[in-house]
């Protein structure tokens, strides 16, 4: 692929380091907002980075928001032999693989988990580790370690999915961190000396990887979502985890599919909906879904969403958006929420990386579905790639673009921006940014940050993980 350059604004300093805006108003308490001064960031991992020697070990680079936007010239790059934060830099620990932004020690600065899938410990490979990063007027800086499970298994990737919310309704910001046959709750508020108030085991739910949360049923705490895959049900099992006053409760959806998701307000009823992404095309062990892949939406009740209500379901076979699902898409493969146009009710951008466009193979694209009072419609959807005109960059093979997805007010405008990535951009990968605006997303104003624009060495793997 050939290399692209972005000129920047401002001459980037040597090093992993590159100082951040310091606040100068009181802390917002904004969750993604890490250095308190009333715009959200957004946290990229990139979990193949090489840090100093080491090669792919692993980062996490902050893009601080602004009246602006984002750019590469405000940013913050972590990594394991950063000051203050907990451990060294190995090869091929992973660290950036998962991150997931709260105030989890309640100063008004948004820290950040971040999850590093293959963290040796002791003589145990693979086994996995989660560190907390501190927000503070400068941006994050510094760290604690997580406490961990005694059992965990060799490669079993521990911290490949962590989510955050107030799970218990207490008022304080919680954590959970899952990974193969592992999943535990660490409860808030926290400490920068002591961690947690508390953490416990969740039990087996199967191999999951993967971690989701939001207020389904208006209560007041989050609940959370552990998709796993089971023999026999290849298409994900899916269940929601609330907090009944005393203790946890589960509830099934036994008619759901799917392997990510989002929960946010797509009819704008005050109930969060559950948006899930079964990306898989049908076969005979996954007899379900739809070819390229599919969303559904499971719209939330005062006792969540009701396991016996008709889904809406919507592809790209769906009137109204874009393309068309051919095998191998994944529709669905990342998933986001966010009011791009101001009206009041969540949209959701859906990436589907692999799609081939035109002779392009696995070039990618970025579909945005609109939420109505109606629920979540195609009605309007509208898709980009980078062969979208005025969108940095062309479409190239194996780009990845739609990887990931986040959608954030990165400007304070009251309309969510989109960040995306392409994963494998260059070999390296790179963040796309659209700017969220009263008809929607627009390209003016588009901005293109490659890894090497950050800083970053080695294959990088920048943008396989952003921080919802």
């Amino acid at each position: 692929m050939r290399k692209r350059t972005l000129v920047l604004a401002a001459a980037l300093t040597t090093g992993l380091l590159t100082a951040a805006p310091a606040a100068t108003a009181a802390p917002s308490g904004l969750s993604g907002d890490f250095n308190g001064d009333g715009y959200r960031d957004v946290a990229i991992g990139a979990f193949a980075a090489d840090a100093g020697p080491v090669h792919g070990a692993g980062a996490v680079v902050v893009l601080y928001g602004s009246s602006s936007g984002v750019s590469a010239a405000r940013r913050t790059v972590i990594t394991q032999d950063s000051p203050g934060v907990p451990g060294a830099a190995e090869e091929d620990d992973r660290f950036g693989y998962s991150l997931a932004a709260g105030d989890l020690d309640r100063d008004g600065y948004s820290d950040l988990v971040v999850g590093a899938q293959y963290e040796d410990i002791g003589d145990r490979d693979g086994v996995g580790s989660a560190t907390v990063l501190w927000g503070g007027k400068s941006g994050l800086s510094g760290g604690k370690g997580l406490p961990q499970p005694s059992d965990l298994t060799e490669w079993g990737g521990f911290s490949s999915g962590v989510a955050t919310g107030d799970f218990d309704g207490d008022g304080a910001t919680d954590v959970t961190i899952t990974g193969q046959s592992r999943t535990r709750l660490y409860k808030g508020p926290f400490t920068r000396t002591s961690g947690p108030a508390g953490h416990t085991s969740l039990g087996t739910f199967g191999s999951t990887y993967e971690v989701f949360a939001g207020d389904l049923d208006r209560d007041g705490d989050a609940e959370r979502v552990y998709p796993f895959l089971v023999t026999g049900d290849e298409g994900g099992e899916i269940s929601y985890h609330g907090w009944t006053g005393t203790k946890y409760a589960a509830t099934d959806l036994p008619q759901a599919d799917g392997e990510t998701g989002t929960i946010a307000d797509v009819d704008g009823d005050g109930y969060g909906d559950l948006v899930l992404g079964d990306y898989q095309d049908p076969r005979a062990e996954k007899p379900g879904g739809h070819k390229g892949g599919q969303i559904t939406v499971w719209y939330g009740g005062p006792s969540g969403p009701d396991p016996a209500q008709k889904p809406t379901v919507i592809h790209q076979d769906t009137a109204g958006v874009p393309g068309a699902g051919e095998t191998g898409d994944l529709f669905g493969s990342a998933l986001s929420a966010g009011d791009v146009n101001g009206d009041g009710y969540a949209d959701i951008a859906v990436g589907a990386w692999a799609e081939d466009i035109g002779s392009v193979e696995d070039a990618g694209s970025v579909t945005l579905l609109f939420g109505s009072a109606g629920g979540l419609t195609g009605t309007g959807a509208k898709s980009w790639s980078q062969d979208t005109a005025g969108v940095p960059g062309s479409n190239e093979t194996m780009d990845a673009f739609g990887m990931t997805v986040r959608l954030v007010d990165l400007d304070k405008n009251g309309k969510a921006d989109l960040v995306t990535g392409a994963g494998y951009e260059n070999g390296y990968g790179a963040v796309t940014v659209l700017r969220g605006s009263a008809s929607g997303l627009t390209t003016s104003g588009s901005l293109f940050v490659s890894a090497r624009d950050v800083s970053l060495k080695g294959g990088a793997a920048f943008a396989w993980a952003i921080a919802q």
